[in-house]
């Protein structure tokens, strides 16, 4: 149901949030993540298999606890992006961002005319509760929604002035395994070049003013992310807990 994004006033309030990616399709494991506590679930539609009707199933799951949903769109296409909206998402994710004209598109496919080119349907569809809140939704989607594009090169890392200054991107989120893949070191947390690339975005992020947001990877954990001021921080996905959690209590019943 439409609400008002209790998640983006939050970390525009300065508190930090958490979350958690969803690549399994379930609507129960949603649930029960979302019932846990983390603040906010990412339906994964880049690297999940899911498909819409998937994603409106999670978020009708969710709807009865406090997490938002956001849902990472495939590529920064306005047809793709119209649809994930009109789903009703509190927020869109949008990977690889390189440019200031690239953060323009997303932006303007998010917002209706004459703000944007977002189609409208908002007398319909599941977003604005099947057009029962049609006036509220378009009246405050613009600033109700959460907007995050994704810095995973290192020629976004050179451009994040540029891409912050456009109006309506509310979180840049670095995705730290494709930025190290983009200077040609795939998986090196540890090289001195990727954590220099990396520490280099936060800080061009945090000058800018804009959400930082990320992902704990080795050489960057969850206490690290704190004090590099992340606002918005993930660690796991449900297919990562629900593995690890099996691998460690398969490990103690194969010791007794």
């Amino acid at each position: 149901m439409y609400r008002k994004n209790q998640f983006k006033n939050r970390m525009l309030a300065g508190e930090r949030c958490f979350g958690c990616w969803l690549h399994l399709c379930s609507p129960i494991a949603a649930e029960v993540l979302a019932l846990a506590g983390y603040d906010a679930m990412i339906i994964d539609h880049e690297h999940g298999s899911g498909e819409l009707v998937g994603a409106i199933q999670i978020m009708q799951a969710m709807s009865a606890t406090p997490a938002s949903s956001i849902l990472r769109v495939p590529w920064n296409d306005p047809v793709a992006l119209k649809r994930a909206l009109d789903a009703g998402p509190e927020g869109v994710m949008i990977p690889s961002i390189n440019s200031a004209s690239e953060a323009r598109a997303a932006v303007a496919a998010c917002r209706y005319p004459p703000g944007g080119t977002r189609g409208a349907a908002y007398g319909l569809v599941r977003a604005s509760d099947y057009g029962l809140a049609a006036k509220d939704y378009f009246e405050n989607v613009q600033d109700n929604l959460l907007i995050i594009c994704q810095i995973e090169t290192a020629e976004a890392v050179d451009a994040i002035p540029e891409i912050a200054a456009v109006d309506g991107v509310d979180m840049l989120f670095i995705g730290p395994i494709d930025l190290s893949g983009s200077i040609g070191k795939l998986g090196q947390f540890d090289d001195a070049a990727v954590i220099a690339l990396r520490e280099r975005a936060e800080d061009a992020i945090k000058a800018a003013g804009k959400l930082l947001g990320g992902l704990a990877v080795p050489n960057l954990g969850i206490a690290d992310m704190a004090a590099r001021g992340y606002d918005f921080v993930t660690a796991a996905s449900d297919i990562t807990l629900l593995r690890d959690a099996a691998l460690a209590q398969l490990k103690d019943m194969r010791k007794s």
